[in-house]
Parts: C-alpha cells; sequence; structure tokens
C-alpha cells in the first residue's frame, strides 16, 4: 500500500492541496496541533475576495494569471461564492488615486455617480466617480474552510492533533510563518480586520475605498454584517489588533457611509500573513519534504493553483513554475 502523503497545517493551503491530492486518490493524512480551522490561522481572518484584476495594482502578473479560475474552483469545493464584482471608489479628494489604480488594471468600467448608485444605491449621491469589475467576487473563508474540510473528512481524512509515529512517505509542509524554520527568506506581513453589524448599511458587493495611507476594503458577509480590512504592515508579531488601526478603518467607512458610526463591533482579528521577498508563492523540495508557502495576500486566489501544482509534482514528478530553485 502507498504510504500517505502527511500535509502539515490545515489552513486554507494544507487543506488545498489535501483536497486536490484525495480528488487523485492519493492517500493523506493532515497534522495540526490545533486541531483544523480556526482563529490561531491567517487564513481566519482573509477578506476572501477573489479578485485578480484588482490585485494587479500592486501584484506580479503571475497573481492575476494564477488568479483567474480560482472562484469555479472553490464553487466546485462546496464554497458559496457572490458573483458581484468588485466597485473600487475614491471620495473626491482622492481622485488622483482612482485615475492611478485604473491605469495599473485592467477589466474594469469607470463609473459615475449614477451607475453607482445603481450598483449600490446606499451610495446615491456619496461617491462621484469609481471603478467596476464586474468578472470579480469573493466569498466567506470561515464557510470555505469548513467545505473543504467536510468535503476531506467525506472521504475519510482527518485532521490529527498528534505527529504520527512514523512517516515514511512524502511531508507536505504548509505550516505558513511556522515554517520560518526551514525557510529562512520567509518573513511576516501583519493584517488587521473588524467585523461589524450595521443593517443600515445595505451592500451587496466588494467595495475597495481608495486612500493614499488607509485604503479599506468592504466584504459584506450577509445580514447586515461586513468585514472591513486594510492594513499591511511588515512585521511577525501576532498581536490584537492597535486601536490606531481601528480608529483608520472605522473612519474610513464612515467617510463612505455615516451609517457606519452606529455599527456594533463583533470581533476584531489580527495575524500575519507568509509571504517571500517578491510576494509570490513558494513550492521547495527538500528530500521527501515539500514546502508550499508564501501567500502573502492571496491566499484564497492562489490556493487552488498552488494546490494543483503541488499535486501535479506529486503525482508525476512534473516541476510546475512555482518551484523556484528550477524557476527562478
Amino acid at each position: 500500500m502507498t504510504a500517505p502523503v502527511t500535509i502539515l497545517g490545515a489552513g486554507v493551503l494544507g487543506l488545498s492541496i489535501a483536497t486536490e491530492l484525495t480528488a487523485r486518490d492519493i492517500p493523506v493524512r493532515i497534522v495540526d496541533p490545533n486541531g483544523g480551522p480556526g482563529p490561531h490561522g491567517c487564513s481566519w481572518w482573509a477578506g476572501g475576495m477573489l479578485a485578480p484584476y484588482c490585485e494587479e495594482e500592486s501584484a506580479d502578473p503571475t497573481v492575476v494569471r494564477l488568479g483567474l479560475d480560482a472562484a469555479d474552483w472553490w464553487a466546485e469545493r462546496g464554497a458559496f461564492i457572490h458573483h458581484s464584482g468588485t466597485l473600487v471608489l475614491a471620495l473626491s479628494r482622492d481622485h488622483t488615486e482612482l485615475d492611478r489604480f485604473a491605469r495599473r488594471t485592467r477589466a474594469h468600467d469607470p463609473v459615475s455617480a449614477a451607475e453607482i448608485a445603481a450598483l449600490e444605491p446606499e451610495l446615491e449621491n456619496r461617491v462621484r466617480r469609481g471603478l467596476f469589475y464586474a468578472s470579480e467576487s469573493h466569498l466567506t473563508p470561515r464557510q470555505a474552510l469548513g467545505a473543504l474540510r467536510d468535503g476531506l473528512a467525506a472521504k475519510g481524512v482527518t485532521i490529527q492533533t498528534g505527529a504520527p509515529a512514523t512517516v515514511t512517505g512524502l511531508t507536505v509542509d504548509a505550516r505558513g510563518l511556522a515554517a520560518r524554520d526551514a525557510l529562512p527568506d520567509l518573513r511576516g506581513v501583519r493584517g488587521e480586520m473588524l467585523m461589524v453589524r450595521c443593517p443600515e448599511v445595505t451592500l451587496t458587493r466588494t467595495i475597495r475605498l481608495l486612500h493614499p495611507r488607509i485604503p479599506l476594503y468592504i466584504v459584506p458577509r450577509g445580514e447586515g454584517v461586513y468585514m472591513l480590512g486594510a492594513t499591511m504592515l511588515e512585521s511577525g508579531a501576532k498581536t490584537r489588533v492597535t486601536a490606531r488601526a481601528a480608529v483608520e478603518m472605522l473612519s474610513a467607512a464612515y467617510a463612505l457611509h455615516p451609517a457606519f458610526a452606529e455599527a456594533e463591533i463583533l470581533e476584531l482579528g489580527a495575524d500575519a500573513r507568509p509571504a517571500f521577498p517578491d510576494n509570490l508563492p513558494r513550492l521547495r523540495r527538500r528530500g521527501s519534504t515539500l514546502y508550499a508557502n508564501g501567500l502573502y495576500r492571496h491566499g484564497y486566489l492562489l490556493a487552488p493553483a498552488v494546490a494543483r501544482m503541488a499535486a501535479d509534482h506529486i503525482e508525476t514528478g512534473h516541476i510546475p513554475e512555482l518551484m523556484d530553485e528550477h524557476n527562478p
């Protein structure tokens, strides 16, 4: 009998690789001391935006190319996908930021105040100009992680909290920032988020509000609940949300719609995303260990592509483009 592939880490990448391998009838076992997805992992606090064209504003073109089919991959595996597009907005004082964003990205249509109001009636007479990326979507990360976990459990794959007594086959290390002991060029990029309830505001799609200092995204979670996210700090510290970050995010949301001033804060979260120097993911083979890491801020967008490449390598020995020592 073929020894199972041991996957270390049950975050978005570990679960995605396990899902790809089991679909190919390759036996796997998942080991995570925390027992599965939860607040200990950075993928728990993600925005869940499947927005490759918006990411083009600051990301390598590889991110756009590899992320184009992410929504289909997630939908096929039980994630609820909201195909409502992304609306990028700027207040009047920040229209130069909107022009810059438009120059650096594709697949968008400029929208006027009337067109913005048609897309999001709550924003009528609040914003004069924007960009609409109709092909983009978003998901709810915790539901998506649960869908992968449940799909694996239905195939007999559970998450072990203790290390197996023996490991005779291949190990896939998908521990995120915890793998810095083996990947010295891995760094942490801290992100902070707030979850708020504001029934007075009804938004149906991801809103990106541009600002030269505190760009904000607002992701609807349904029933008046929104995730607010903005910060991206060069730090591996996994501390609580700072007062400054919370105030700036809430202030930006209030500038977009004053009703956010009365929002109820449900949750504050912070974690550090794993990233390599160029902010692209990597696959590295070291003997019987395959390291899969470095999703940066593109976890849900790039996990499907990285998982497919890892599974291809394990199944056939193929050297994928993200195996950096072969494709520098």
